[in-house]
């Protein structure tokens, strides 16, 4: 009897820490791998302001959350009211001409032009040109170190 409970013990031991080390093992798995998304590959989604396409957002062997993508504003629409963000972010203009609100003042910016928003930040965007704008913005959420500090 003594013999059935020892090993019934070490059994239901045994399966509950494999069922936490194969949960563990699938968050994994869940990593963002290398890939290529082509522009058309991904349908546009119309919004009040214009349209965007959602290329990834997903965690990186390195990153809590990396997350792309493309947003197009309709002349003289705006992203957002100015806000802070609580992740840094990097926003590359593909075409039209943009106002961006950095720190303190706006910066008029075309294409190729690159902005970088720091966390915590006041940032906004609006296009004033006469065509459409798009832009594709990159947004990084660092890993946080055990013990969330």
């Amino acid at each position: 009897m003594f013999i059935r409970r020892i090993f019934a013990l070490v059994l239901f031991t045994t399966l509950t820490f494999d069922g936490l080390a194969a949960r563990a093992q699938s968050d994994k798995t869940n990593l963002m791998t290398s890939t290529a998304i082509e522009w058309n590959s991904i349908e546009a989604k119309t919004n009040a302001n214009g349209s965007s396409r959602q290329f990834f957002a997903g965690p990186t062997a390195t990153l809590d959350v990396l997350e792309c993508h493309a947003s197009t504003l309709n002349p003289g629409a705006t992203n957002h009211v100015i806000l802070e963000r609580p992740n840094d972010e990097v926003i590359i203009i593909k075409e039209g001409t943009i106002e961006a609100f950095e720190g303190d003042k706006w910066v008029r910016i075309g294409p190729g032009s690159v902005i970088f928003n720091a966390a915590g930040t006041p940032q906004s965007m609006r296009n004033v040109g006469n065509g459409p704008a798009t832009y594709h913005v990159v947004m990084m959420r660092p890993k946080q170190p055990a013990g969330g500090k």
